[in-house]
């Protein structure tokens, strides 16, 4: 059984049909592989059997990718940007409460919201907290043109209240943009508080807007985050190795026990 993203935190316990065939699934499962390693300590709690084989490894997908340092701050106006797009998980609301407090210090900021173009709710924000002047909506983007808006902002925003291990969190990273991410299990085990990345209350707008500003002020921490998350995910995310790891641990499970 292959989990991900919230899998066992929000659809599984939806309904009583999904809690069944869930738990169902998981006890009769050979093999669990998952995006994080709190995805396998909830796969036993549904009745995954202990003894039984796991992995844990993601892998972020694959587009051009250099290392680049933190984007500088000689540009004329700071970039934060959202690549989450609208979810039932991600709290957008709380991401446009944060962003005028965060003008109210930085006036010159732009934030980018990828995925969001034509979004109703969005448009709503905007116009109440009258923010036009700020925001820019962009539809889906192509995985270079991702990795372009990556490398030109300076951080990153991901307000999600379930997660596991989001592609666009370690495509991000992978591009040196610095993280601000909603303070989750599964998120901790990429980003070490105020070392490679700032976790927050993904339902706060003052917490969140609090981090953004705290990074946008302190380049030296978005640098040795850069490098730190560099290296982090050329160990545990890089897409080849990833996927042969992968594809060895469903070879050792089809082939059964020795």
């Amino acid at each position: 059984m292959s989990v991900w993203g919230n899998d066992l935190t929000l659809h599984a316990p939806a309904t009583v049909l999904m809690r069944h065939y869930t738990s169902w699934t998981l006890r009769v499962a050979d093999a669990l592989h998952a995006d994080c390693r709190r995805d396998i300590r909830l796969g036993r709690k549904w009745g995954f059997d202990a003894p039984k084989p796991t992995l844990v490894r993601a892998g972020r997908r694959r587009h051009p990718h250099r290392r680049v340092p933190p984007a500088s701050d000689a540009a004329a106006d700071p970039v934060i940007i959202n690549a989450r797009g609208s979810r039932e998980y991600i709290r957008n609301d709380v991401f446009f409460r944060a962003i005028p407090l965060v003008l109210a210090r930085h006036p010159n900021a732009r934030f980018i919201c990828v995925a969001m173009s034509g979004n109703e709710d969005a448009a709503r924000w905007i116009e109440k907290l009258r923010i036009l002047h700020a925001v820019e909506l962009l539809p889906l983007v192509s995985q270079t043109e991702l990795a372009d808006l990556f490398r030109r902002s300076q951080v990153m925003v991901s307000p999600s209240i379930h997660d596991g291990t989001p592609n666009s969190l370690l495509e991000g990273m992978a591009c040196g943009c610095f993280p601000v991410a909603g303070d989750l299990e599964s998120i901790r085990e990429w980003i070490s508080q105020g070392e490679n990345g700032l976790l927050v209350d993904a339902t706060n707008p003052q917490e969140l807007a609090g981090a953004i500003i705290q990074a946008l002020k302190d380049k030296n921490l978005r640098h040795v985050a850069a490098g730190l998350n560099h290296q982090l995910i050329a160990e545990r995310a890089e897409y080849a190795r990833s996927m042969s790891q992968v594809t060895e641990f469903y070879k050792r499970v089809l082939a059964g026990p020795r």
